[in-house]
């Protein structure tokens, strides 16, 4: 039995570079290390891509990246979190990512909107509307971790289309 004495220290794993990467790229680089990390992805990252995608892709195929995204955010979060030896790190934050871009297929990208469905997603995630409080509580690992979030998604997209139907006009503006 060894023990650690006041000269030695408890050295993290050594990881091999392909595993440092998939750490960086799963957390956007210093994105996931922010306070509200989740928060600041999808302000710094999430809002930009999905503004580019929004633009340049039909809503087919933005579709198909969004869920080719949220697969490889599965993938990566499987995986990422055993690397750190946590569940949900919120170092890794493409699911935060993949909840946005399912928030926003086919609406109109307006500034108005942009920002309603940021707070709304944020918060329908937060608060784990059923069944995303389900998936939150029985799902872990990768699928888990990711599908609470496509459900705030899902939820906020939901709003949002009802919002650009029977909401104020100013909406549709900027």
């Amino acid at each position: 039995m060894s023990t650690v004495t006041d000269n030695q220290s408890v050295q993290p794993p050594r990881r091999t570079a392909a595993q440092r990467l998939l750490l960086l790229v799963g957390s956007l680089g210093p994105l996931g290390h922010a306070p509200a990390s989740g928060t600041v992805a999808v302000a710094v990252a999430g809002v930009p891509l999905c503004w580019l995608m929004r633009k340049y892709l039909s809503d087919g195929v933005y579709l198909a990246v969004t869920v080719g995204f949220t697969l490889a955010a599965m993938g990566l979060h499987h995986v990422g979190d055993r690397l750190l030896g946590e569940s949900d790190s919120r170092k890794l934050v493409w699911d935060e990512l993949a909840g946005y871009f399912v928030a926003m297929w086919m609406v109109p990208f307006t500034w108005p909107l942009i920002v309603l469905g940021f707070f709304m997603e944020r918060a329908i995630d937060i608060v784990k509307v059923p069944p995303a409080n389900w998936i939150d509580a029985r799902m872990h690992h990768g699928a888990g971790v990711v599908l609470d979030d496509v459900v705030a998604g899902i939820y906020t997209c939901l709003l949002l289309h009802i919002a650009v139907r029977y909401g104020p006009q100013w909406l549709l503006t900027g």
